[in-house]
């Protein structure tokens, strides 16, 4: 005799009272969506319709150059002259209350910067020497130098800044922000991501760029960076767009015969992952042929030079995509992870990236797109202002360990004031100590500058609402535009 089967709640609602049981589940579902926030749960027919935003935007969409490992502050954005007096020193105790490795507390050396900082533009912003492209368009930035996150490892850290949360398996922002207001464009993904490595993976690896809990229609759709960007744009021999056409119909029609008998919203994403494939093939090939952009384009991104050519290509292709109605663009460069060899690195990495970032700048800028395009440039946390003594010392060779208490972020573009620096780190570079902003006050700045409020952009999901913010976050309203390039800020010397 076969035991009784075990029902679980679902299915005893489904199979009982004669149907009326499946009547109480569907509504007692259709309760708990609609109790997601004030924005209802998007149709599952069309999950990609535009959406209109909470208020009136300033951005329409984000390009994020994500610079995975970790830049040094110290030796790119914020000069600091103590440190410099008092390299090779013994770190001052009131620098490292929080810090809890005894060995390093008890041997940690200040490590001065030997990059050398000067102004730029009318707003006297201070670069290194290693950004003299970016130093240039220093009056269409913003510098947030109090940056903090509550991570100092690579994986939880990007997690953190990207997905709003250390652990895996959350919504990115570009899928946020796509799940907010949907596509403008019906043949190009409307969450892009575009990698360009130095070598080095990405620690957090594709998590950086999932859905998470969200549908799969969301996913940010990766382009390669080296080669092609896309392949299998043309359809092998023998296969033609009637034939392809029909086999892609035949495929809807039994993956809608699936949905229609298991409501499993998957099945309508795969649905819709075809048919953007197919569009695709059309719309692409015009966006990676860049032979119609000047010789003039290809030398301010950089093209035609090796050093520059990967992450130049990255960035025009952004600035193409934001034009065809792209909402959410992520680059991501690794790896500015440099615990040993810091200068030589940072040398390599500003030589691959510097040029590019600036060159996508200036074209939006003259291309009448970057007030309504919102630019962002950083990693996930900082650098430490002592050297790494766990990979040596020799002078020259130096390195710097990760540092979450104070770093530093770029922002041009779409609503956010040019010519500003905000915030203060000490001394010695160690603490943000004015105007703090924490990652999650960033991302609800992001959000905000795309006409979405951040507490309201909400998704149920294991019976509790969701956010990127979690519970935290606020608006740095000292960054939104208020006109005009702001006042020069102090001097750090």
């Amino acid at each position: 005799m076969n035991p009784r089967p075990f029902w679980s709640r679902r299915e005893l609602l489904t199979r009982s009272a004669c149907g009326l049981g499946a009547a109480a589940l569907s509504d007692l579902l259709k309760d708990e969506s609609a109790r997601s926030g004030e924005r209802p749960q998007p149709a599952v027919l069309d999950p990609l319709a535009p959406r209109p935003p909470h208020f009136a935007p300033t951005a329409k969409r984000v390009i994020f150059l994500f610079m995975s490992g970790g830049p040094s502050h110290l030796d790119l954005f914020d000069p600091k002259p103590e440190l410099n007096r008092l390299h090779g020193e013994s770190v001052p105790g009131s620098f490292l209350k929080s810090l809890a490795d005894p060995v390093i507390k008890g041997n940690a050396r200040c490590f001065g910067s030997p990059r050398k900082f000067t102004r730029h533009g009318a707003s006297g912003m201070e670069f290194s020497d290693f950004l003299p492209a970016l130093g240039a368009c220093a009056d269409d930035l913003c510098m947030i130098r109090s940056m903090h996150t509550t991570s100092s490892n690579h994986d939880p850290g990007q997690l953190l800044l990207q997905c709003g949360t250390p652990l895996f398996g959350h919504p990115c922002i570009g899928s946020w922000v796509t799940y907010g207001l949907g596509s403008e464009t019906r043949e190009l993904p409307s969450f892009a991501v575009l990698l360009s490595n130095s070598g080095e993976g990405i620690d957090a690896g594709t998590a950086l760029w999932s859905n998470g809990f969200l549908p799969s229609n969301y996913r940010g759709v990766t382009f390669r960076g080296q080669g092609e960007p896309i392949l299998h744009l043309t359809n092998p021999r023998g296969m033609g767009r009637v034939e392809q056409r029909a086999r892609l119909d035949a495929l809807r029609q039994m993956n809608a015969e699936r949905l229609a008998a298991t409501g499993d919203a998957e099945i309508e994403a795969r649905i819709e992952a075809y048919e953007l494939a197919y569009r695709m093939q059309m719309a692409a090939p015009e966006l990676v042929d860049l032979s119609h952009e000047t010789a003039a384009t290809r030398q301010r991104y950089g093209l035609d030079h090796d050093r520059t050519r990967a992450f130049g290509m990255n960035c025009l292709l952004a600035r193409r995509m934001v034009e065809r109605g792209v909402r959410f663009v992520q680059l991501y460069h690794s790896t500015w992870d440099d615990h040993a060899d810091l200068n030589g690195h940072l040398a390599k990495n500003t030589g691959m990236t510097d040029l590019p970032a600036a060159g996508l700048i200036r074209d939006l800028k003259d291309r009448g797109l970057l007030d309504e395009t919102l630019v962002i440039w950083g990693g996930e946390f900082g650098r430490t202002p002592m050297h790494e003594i766990r990979r040596g010392t020799t002078p020259g060779k130096e390195g710097r360990d990760h540092h979450p208490f104070g770093f530093t972020m770029l922002l041009a573009g779409g609503g956010i004031r040019g010519g500003y620096v905000l915030g203060r780190t000490d001394d010695l570079g160690y603490h943000a100590i004015e105007d703090r902003v924490h990652v999650h006050d960033l991302q609800a700045t992001i959000l905000h500058c795309l006409g979405l409020d951040h507490t309201r952009l909400t998704y149920r999901h294991q019976g509790r609402d969701f956010r990127l913010t979690d519970v935290g976050g606020s608006v740095v309203t000292k960054i939104l535009r208020e006109g005009g390039v702001a006042k020069r800020p102090p001097s750090a010397a």
